[in-house]
């Protein structure tokens, strides 16, 4: 596995080896877990040459959000990633992505208004920007996304739709703890007692999915078992492909986010 730092060290390093060949890109902010590494494997099995992006995008946090404490581990991240058959490890700075003078940015409409687009004003222009520069910089053949973000790949595959990009958006289930907990970078964040409080989340989605399936209302079945968290929404959304029961709660300084997909047979 080969880490780049430069974009054009890495377009230098793609250009001779692409010609005929599938790309998968996996993009990441880091703090590697289970469910990075199975995006990892997808891609290894589906394409010939895989990039991973490690980039903690300054542009997808707001005032006071969590960027200064943000898990990193660089070290750990690249002997997994090499683990997992990742050919290229692209992490750049800052200045890298966002040099002085940089003043263009993406907004994808409509979807980015709901939701975490709520509570984090600016966040998902920062999301549809940074993927845009990559899809540009790595032309990949697909581009693999984790299911617990589905607000997220729901914007990424509008971009892909709407600016004709030719890129296949590939989303994957989300993996959890044996507690059903979504497995999250930030869970470390978590005390003992606030990671206990946390699985009242996906139980919570659990329950709305039971419901939606028996033909009640999923969202007060999920609120009522919350277990004492105050959640920041309950909400069905709804994309192009699927329906979802989506929710985001706060325990202590921790923000978690969490779905699951109505039109499956089980959450």
């Amino acid at each position: 596995m080969k880490t780049l730092r430069r974009i054009r060290a890495l377009r230098e390093a793609l250009e001779p080896v692409v010609a005929g060949r599938t790309v998968g890109l996996v993009p990441t902010m880091g703090a590697y877990h289970a469910g990075h590494s199975s995006l990892f494997e997808a891609a290894r099995s589906e394409c010939d040459i895989v990039v991973v992006s490690l980039f903690v995008n300054p542009a997808q946090f707001e005032a006071g959000d969590d960027l200064a404490s943000y898990p990193r581990d660089e070290k750990r991240d690249r002997r997994l990633a090499k683990a997992a058959g990742v050919d290229f490890l692209f992490a750049p700075s800052t200045e890298e992505m966002y040099p002085a003078g940089y003043s263009t940015w993406v907004d994808v409409e409509g979807l980015s208004e709901r939701l975490e687009g709520r509570f984090r004003p600016g966040h998902f222009r920062g999301v549809a920007t940074i993927c845009l520069k990559l899809f540009n910089i790595v032309r990949p053949t697909r581009v693999y996304f984790g299911q617990k973000d589905a607000q997220q790949t729901a914007i990424v595959k509008r971009l892909a739709q709407d600016l004709d990009l030719g890129i296949e958006i590939r989303v994957l289930p989300t993996i959890r703890d044996e507690d059903g907990l979504a497995l999250s970078s930030r869970n470390v964040h978590l005390s003992a007692r606030e990671r206990r409080a946390a699985i009242a989340l996906p139980r919570a989605l659990e329950a709305g999915h039971r419901a939606w399936r028996s033909g009640g209302d999923p969202v007060a079945a999920a609120r009522a078992t919350l277990n004492g968290l105050a959640p920041d929404y309950v909400e069905v959304f709804g994309t192009d492909e699927r329906l979802v029961l989506a929710a985001a709660v706060r325990i202590g300084r921790t923000r978690l986010i969490d779905n699951v997909p109505l039109d499956e047979e089980t959450p």
